[in-house]
């Protein structure tokens, strides 16, 4: 991960977690409050860091980033089903090169009454694993979102049960600037529901 993605990543975390622990939490405005204000902290990054990933010349454009409204029930309890040998997916990414990925495990979750699943990886030769690498794609993709999907990251937990949380869907960077290479989410990772939640196609 490039250091502002780590700074921006923990800024974003360390808000959310001053205020919630998680929509869970019996104070829900709590929860919303604190992903409004790790939303204004990633937004003041991209517009003021010096290898913000958004041009200098687009950010007037770009900035502050389009988000759905945060609704909780877009974060849904999940279970991690580990993969068996952690096999390894080559990913297309958007500079036409191959992405050698290992697939942790299959998170299972129900989502609008249906149940559904999304590949979690890591890169590939990844000894000690950090966070999880969700990418995906929805029924909002190409239309309201950003046209090569978007991802989520997830830290590892002992116990196997996650929360997967659909307000923090983010945009790969070459959503900003071409000059980045972003992974494809794999056809297992195209869910068949529209996600109005998270981050919304770029100038949106």
């Amino acid at each position: 991960m490039r250091p502002f993605a780590r700074q921006a990543a923990a800024i974003a975390l360390a808000l959310v977690a001053a205020c919630t622990s998680g929509p869970s939490a019996p104070d829900e405005s709590a929860y919303i409050d604190g992903l409004t204000k790790a939303r204004e902290a990633k937004n003041e990054q991209f517009r003021d860091a010096s290898d913000s990933p958004v041009p200098r010349e687009k950010r007037d454009a770009l900035l502050p980033l389009p988000y759905y409204p945060i609704d909780p029930n877009y974060a849904v309890p999940a279970a991690l089903k580990l993969a068996d040998e952690r096999p390894v997916f080559e990913m297309p990414t958007s500079t036409g090169t191959l992405r050698r990925m290992q697939l942790v495990g299959t998170l299972e979750f129900t989502l609008q009454g249906e149940p559904r699943s999304l590949g979690a990886f890591v890169p590939e030769g990844t000894q000690q694993i950090t966070s999880l690498f969700v990418p995906f794609a929805d029924l909002t993709t190409g239309t309201e979102t950003y046209s090569a999907g978007r991802y989520l990251d997830i830290e590892p937990t002992s116990t196997g049960y996650y929360t997967l949380d659909f307000n923090r869907a983010y945009n790969p960077y070459c959503a900003y600037n071409a000059a980045y290479e972003c992974p494809f989410p794999p056809p297992a990772n195209r869910l068949k529901v529209a996600i109005h939640a998270g981050e919304k196609a770029p100038g949106a």
